[in-house]
């Protein structure tokens, strides 16, 4: 069946040399409208891409009609990245920001973040996660408070270890796929590597290092000065899919043929689990046909637990 499609367009006088792309849901419509305002106040384009359909219910927020919005039901933020971020598109803009909707940006600045990775020559990066944080997945994005930006841990627990020898995820070049932030050349190679049929997007942003222009130990970086807190509110439109939008009951479950409930969490996630298990078998299927390309990480991607999600 064909997803519903809806593209607001409107146009802007000043030029703008930065993108924030961010997948919404109106449930999430306050926080979303913190995040608009800092990023409208640094002169950044802003792109909504609402996955729950309703885009007529943000038209009360007076930057309605300074802002872009996509609509289609029940899409994920990789999968409209894909379709209506392709790099010529966005060619014009230095930086591309990426971002879930669960994000509290109290303590973030745009424009102070965008002189740190210029300063700091990051191609791929993000802001670090507060501590506080409702969710972390992995110890490199934690904040560290004395550092302006930081580009490894040293850690060893269980089978990770973490070095000055270690020169791939989840030791360094590595930022996670809830906010990321891409320079343009960097953006380009990335949009190479999303799959169309992936759609949400697991695997991927461990592979986020080979698309900076250099040693993804040094050009890949997260930003500990300008922080954010992960609030861990469980939407379709996020890096990790959890919950689909819907009304009441339907939220939480769905009827399964044969009179069953079908847990939508839980559905979600095994299919991102066995995207993710596809998304391996491509990229190890494409490194070992491409006869004219070696990979500049080959000892680490060997060694590297095979699931880091």
């Amino acid at each position: 069946m064909a997803k519903q499609l809806n593209v607001s367009i409107f146009q802007v006088n000043t030029p703008h040399r930065n993108l924030l792309a961010i997948s919404v849901g109106i449930k999430q419509m306050e926080n979303v409208d913190e995040i608009v305002r800092k990023f409208l106040s640094e002169n950044f384009t802003i792109m909504l891409f609402h996955y729950d359909g309703n885009e007529g219910g943000w038209m009360d927020f007076e930057w309605y009609n300074k802002t872009l919005h996509i609509s289609a039901l029940n899409q994920t933020k990789w999968w409209f990245a894909k379709r209506f971020l392709h790099p010529d598109i966005v060619s014009i803009y230095n930086y591309i920001f990426i971002w879930d909707e669960d994000l509290g940006v109290e303590n973030f600045n745009p424009g102070r973040y965008l002189k740190i990775v210029k300063s700091e020559g990051l191609d791929i990066s993000q802001p670090a996660l507060d501590p506080s944080s409702a969710e972390i997945h992995h110890r490199i994005t934690v904040r560290k408070k004395t550092k302006k930006v930081h580009r490894r841990i040293y850690e060893r627990r269980g089978s990770t270890k973490c070095s000055d020898s270690s020169d791939g995820p989840p030791c360094t070049g590595y930022v996670e796929g809830m906010a990321p932030v891409f320079s343009s050349s960097a953006w380009r190679c990335t949009w190479n590597l999303i799959q169309n049929d992936l759609v949400h997007g697991w695997g991927l942003d461990k592979k986020f290092g080979y698309c900076a222009q250099g040693d993804r130990t040094k050009k890949v970086g997260i930003v500990d000065s300008e922080f954010i807190v992960h609030l861990g509110v469980q939407t379709l439109g996020g890096s990790y899919g959890r919950k689909v939008p819907g009304n009441n009951a339907r939220e939480e479950s769905t009827q399964r043929r044969g009179g069953g409930k079908l847990d939508m969490r839980s559905e979600i996630r095994r299919q991102s689990t066995a995207e993710l298990q596809i998304y391996e078998k491509r990229w190890e299927e494409a490194a070992r046909n491409d006869k004219d390309w070696t990979d500049p990480y080959a000892k680490t991607r060997k060694i590297l637990p095979r699931k880091i999600h």
